[in-house]
């Protein structure tokens, strides 16, 4: 109990330090909504002057940042300068499919990147080990964008098999068939994140299990006649599941921040694009809230990977 609520405290103290530091960054920012000719080439500067007041821009630093912490406490990030909607509505409405893809993704990485560090390590030097770290290597070299376009190019223009971009091509589509159009669409961004998470992963688990499979009580446990589905179960696993958590959620952030760059290419409607739009236009309100509830959700993260870490082995208190 005392190291929950320790986590949460550091939590708290984390997202303040960013709100912070990204508060300021975003107003050292040279370009405004408001400048001059952004809204309006024929806008004047009363205008102008007169939406700052409206948004408590024209007040000093320090006021509008504690006067947003305030607010962002009730869980209101403001008002959109672009759209004029609630901030919290724009990223309620887009977080369900940033979520669920980068979900399904962390899942998916995590156990291909299994199955291929350890039979890997299992076969050193045979076929398999060649192409799973030939394959890692091309993993965590490949820019996902050119991958993105490059299997954009193949499977949905030259192929046909795959839809180019959106979440649905069936319109008004309802029930099990609704859900089956969202799948299709998202078979090429969740598999491009899958395949840029696994190659570090890979790699990291054959070295691993290269060096449990060293290890005494290896080969004491082949001494005694355990199959390699026993040792695999009893004594591989248990030690790597500790270090490949950790490294989930330390790789949680970087799978989160690709989602920006795959939703654009896939005009998919989720945070990243909105994050993508809202910093085109200078849209510093949404801009904040998305970078917060990122935050958030990446501290989150790492902290219910300490408790699973903290479950599998409680001598880690």
């Amino acid at each position: 109990m005392k190291l929950f609520i320790k986590k949460v405290l550091y939590l708290i103290i984390m997202l303040f330090i960013i709100s912070l530091i990204s508060f300021i960054a975003i107003n050292l920012a040279p370009n405004s909504f408001f400048a001059s000719g952004e809204l309006n080439p024929n806008i004047t500067q009363e205008s102008i002057d007169h939406l700052k007041a409206i948004y408590g821009l024209d007040k000093p630093l320090y006021v509008q940042y504690f006067s947003w912490i305030w607010a962002m406490l009730h869980l209101d990030f403001g008002i959109s300068f672009a759209s004029g909607q609630m901030v919290k509505t724009e990223i309620l409405n887009r977080i369900p499919i940033t979520l669920t893809i980068n979900s399904i993704s962390m899942v998916l990485v995590f156990v291909l990147s299994l199955y291929l560090g350890i039979k890997s390590a299992l076969h050193k030097n045979k076929w398999f080990d060649k192409f799973a770290s030939q394959l890692s290597l091309l993993s965590f070299s490949m820019p996902s964008f050119y991958l993105a376009l490059l299997l954009v190019l193949i499977f949905s223009i030259q192929l046909e098999w795959l839809p180019i971009a959106g979440l649905h091509s069936v319109s008004n589509a309802t029930g099990v068939e609704y859900y089956l159009d969202v799948a299709w669409h998202l078979i090429l961004p969740i598999g491009i994140i899958t395949f840029g998470g696994i190659g570090s992963l890979t790699l990291y688990i054959r070295s691993l299990t290269i060096e449990i499979l060293k290890s005494d009580y290896i080969f004491f446990a082949k001494a005694r006649g355990l199959s390699q589905k026993q040792i695999l179960r009893y004594y591989i696993l248990p030690n790597l599941y500790p270090p490949v958590i950790t490294l989930l959620g330390l790789s949680l952030p970087g799978i989160i921040g690709g989602s920006v760059i795959l939703e654009s290419i896939f005009s998919i409607d989720g945070m990243g694009l909105l994050f993508y739009q809202s910093a085109l236009s200078h849209d510093y309100p949404v801009i904040m809230g998305i970078l917060i509830i990122g935050a958030f959700l990446t501290l989150l993260g790492n902290m219910l990977a300490d408790l699973v870490l903290l479950k599998l082995n409680p001598n880690m208190s």
